[in-house]
């Protein structure tokens, strides 16, 4: 789950990492409560979306920049007037852009000098690792790219914790001298407890600044957290934004089915994200395009695929289904009914293909042959792609 940068920001005051004062707004008659919150200066506007590039992008209404350094507040409440409620579209929205809800104004800072600094799961050591770069403020793609050397990690034991050493090795590869090292060494560690505590998937501040003065500040804030373990964690949960999520994708979290959708126009339903993830691969691999991820689970109900189906005909760019399940603790049998009954209700007219293999897929087949509907059967996996693709050219 992924929340807003005003909302990171909060999160990094509660645990001590110091930011920059800042105030959101989601209403035009907001800007001048939030604004009032902050000194008379320079000011920033952020729009708050969920992607990145926000201050390269262009607003549908020809407004160019989503993030503006302003000289006065009274500057700051226009430029704001001009980026609330309006579509802003960067490298990360794709062309359909991402309507801005809520703006953050905060005080500007003098900057020294920008760095990099994450906090993830490695998943080859099965640790966190800290990642850390002189070269802040760019993509810490283009910096991995271009300048490798510039990026260094540290990985952080589980079982111990972030310890002193470690701390020192990150401000010594930042190159930070003294006078900001023990501000930088609270920031690292405060922001490793939050990272830990509140089972975040990752913290990402880009840039990290330093000051004239010596001061360390995150000036930006990206952070998500493991959706698995918000259970743990309801006032983190409350900060989910159901405006900056794909609406198929909140529908199926409520059945508890895995989708994520894509821009193609052959959807999958499958049983286990391995399979999922080959059966997206054979699609493209002769010749079709996958609307989506979608994976039922290993023990779906028939209530839980009638659902799938629903989801995946709310996406108007689909032209062809492919069903590709096998049966280890799924049974085929149930799968196959969950069809027939989903294809009844909602009168589809799409080609199916229905791949079955495994527990009980004798009944599974004589299920799908008996409805008098039209599904084409796939022998195997590859079978059953070819189809699909063939069928929706």
């Amino acid at each position: 789950m992924n929340i807003h940068e005003y909302q990171a920001k909060a999160l990094f005051e509660k645990y001590g990492v110091p930011v920059p004062k800042g105030a959101p707004a989601k209403t035009h008659e907001e800007f001048v409560t939030a604004l009032a919150q902050l000194p008379e200066g320079p000011t920033m506007v952020k729009s708050q979306i969920h992607a990145g590039g926000r201050g390269k992008g262009t607003f549908t209404n020809g407004f160019k920049g989503g993030v503006k350094f302003c000289k006065t507040k009274a500057e700051a409440r226009d430029i704001a007037a001009k980026m609330l409620g309006n579509t802003l579209v960067t490298v990360q929205t794709g062309p359909a852009g991402r309507k801005v809800q809520t703006v953050y104004f905060t005080t500007a800072s003098d900057i020294k000098k920008e760095y990099y600094l994450a906090i993830l799961l490695d998943r080859a050591s099965s640790r966190p690792v800290i990642v850390a770069s002189t070269e802040g403020g760019m993509e810490i793609e283009k910096v991995a790219h271009e300048t490798p050397e510039k990026i260094f990690k540290v990985l952080v034991d589980p079982a111990y914790g972030l310890a002193d050493f470690q701390v020192r090795q990150l401000i010594a590869g930042l190159g930070l001298n003294a006078a900001e090292a023990k501000g930088a060494a609270k920031l690292i560690r405060n922001l490793y407890g939050m990272f830990w505590e509140t089972d975040a998937a990752m913290i990402e501040v880009n840039p990290l600044i330093t000051t004239p003065s010596g001061e360390v500040l995150a000036l930006d804030a990206k952070v998500s957290f493991d959706s698995n373990a918000l259970f743990r964690h309801p006032g983190i949960s409350a900060l989910r934004d159901l405006n900056e999520e794909d609406p198929k994708e909140i529908e199926a979290s409520k059945f508890n089915l895995s989708y994520i959708a894509l821009d193609g126009n052959i959807a999958c339903l499958v049983n286990g994200a391995g399979l999922a993830m080959s059966t997206m691969d054979i699609i493209k691999h002769y010749g079709g395009n996958p609307a989506n991820f979608l994976d039922v689970g290993g023990g779906a109900t028939k209530e839980q695929v009638v659902a799938a189906f629903k989801i995946i005909l709310g996406d108007a760019n689909v032209k062809g289904i492919f069903v590709n399940i096998f049966g280890g603790i799924m049974d085929c049998n149930v799968i196959a009914t969950g069809i027939v009954e989903a294809v009844r209700e909602v009168g589809l007219k799409l080609p199916l293909v229905v791949r079955l293999e495994g527990n009980n897929v004798a009944a599974g087949k004589a299920t799908l042959g008996s409805s008098g509907l039209t599904i084409v059967s796939g022998d195997t996996m590859a079978d059953a792609a070819q189809k699909i693709v063939k069928l929706v050219a």
